[in-house]
């Protein structure tokens, strides 16, 4: 999941799941047995001392058809968390964002040798994922290596706690504030939805400061949304569960129209004038243009790009004061996005996949 919501990074699933224009580390759960043991994060007053929030509980309950009592007393020994509302603060302005840094976050022996174990344990999921929702295992290795390290970083925030934080106390130095607060009080009832209905104890699960869970750092909204019973136990387990974990990744991906077989992106040149790459940097990292009007731009495509036939966005990912990285994301690209609106993610989460999957064939 991040920590600057930035136009390349966003918060649809974890967004974040929650990002610094520089990720998507977040983490979580119920029923994990670490979930009891690990040291909080220094904490605040409990809402319960706050009457604005009490009425806002109940007005939770009414639009959720939820027992008041039991909204008032879950949203109330929620705690109101400081370095919640830090971590939500953009990057200083004047920040420059490096590909190569940010990359080399993400990509190195340690996460690649855990991917191959994960990829070998898993071998049989991963396939029947592929079969079944079209989603390459590389790019759902790719996810859950980059989110959580396979499971080693599921986070330490009581999920209450980051979710009640953003909800009633979102910095108002956000330059998004209002649509931010807005989006985090959805996940809140979404969240208090998901655990009344499964009557497991609200307070318990642990994840990410923008309150994403499990391995694959799902905010509460897309685990009621994508998450699938993928090992058919009878319950859905992000946490402890890697099957469930790969169907719901693959599920989650599908909902937001993965095509299969489609490259992720292309390697690009540009040769045309600056009005060119302007125009072609408009949309950002929506497809919109076709290989043919990339041609009349002066950016050249290798031949499998030249013949491709949907839309392809010029991606830009600066390398800090050296020459930007350009290249051609297709809408499986921006697919990829949905998960975390970045670019800078996207490319992490594709070659992480590619790394692992070279490793297994070593």
């Amino acid at each position: 999941m991040n920590n600057s919501f930035s136009r390349h990074v966003f918060l649809p699933v974890l967004l974040v799941a929650c990002g610094l224009a520089t990720a998507a580390q977040a983490q979580q759960p119920a029923k994990s047995k670490t979930a009891t043991v690990k040291k909080q994060p220094s904490q605040g007053p409990a809402y319960a001392t706050r009457e604005e929030v009490m009425r806002e509980a109940d007005d939770i309950a009414t639009r959720r058809d939820l027992n008041r009592d039991w909204v008032r007393q879950t949203i109330g020994q929620a705690r109101y968390m400081p370095v919640v509302s830090r971590l939500m603060l953009p990057a200083p302005a004047g920040t420059i964002k490096n590909w190569r840094v940010y990359r080399s976050r993400f990509i190195d022996n340690f996460r690649i040798n855990a991917g191959v174990r994960f990829w070998q344990d898993n071998r049989a999921a991963l396939e029947r994922a592929e079969r079944d929702y079209g989603v390459p295992a590389e790019i759902i290795v790719g996810i859950i290596g980059v989110e959580s390290i396979y499971g080693q970083q599921m986070g330490t925030y009581r999920v209450i706690d980051a979710l009640a934080t953003l909800s009633f106390d979102f910095p108002d130095a956000h330059p998004r504030a209002a649509a931010r607060r807005e989006f985090f009080r959805g996940e809140l009832e979404q969240f208090l939805s998901w655990k009344s209905r499964t009557g497991e104890d609200p307070l318990l699960p642990l994840g990410s400061y923008a309150g994403a869970m499990g391995m694959p750092q799902f905010m509460p909204s897309s685990l009621v949304k994508y998450a699938v019973d993928f090992d058919g136990d009878g319950r859905i387990d992000l946490a402890a569960s890697p099957v469930d974990v790969i169907g719901s990744v693959a599920s989650y991906f599908k909902g937001f129209d993965w095509k299969p077989g489609m490259p992720t992106h292309y390697a690009v040149s540009l040769e045309g004038t600056q009005a060119d790459k302007d125009l072609l940097l408009v949309p950002d990292i929506l497809p919109t243009f076709s290989a043919a009007t990339f041609a009349a731009r002066g950016a050249v495509l290798p031949a499998e790009g030249q013949a491709h036939k949907g839309p392809l966005a010029l991606v830009e990912l600066f390398n800090g004061g050296a020459e930007p990285l350009y290249i051609a994301g297709t809408e499986n690209f921006y697919t990829i996005t949905r998960y975390n609106w970045s670019s800078y993610y996207a490319l992490s989460v594709i070659e992480l996949g590619r790394e692992v999957k070279l490793a297994m064939g070593r």
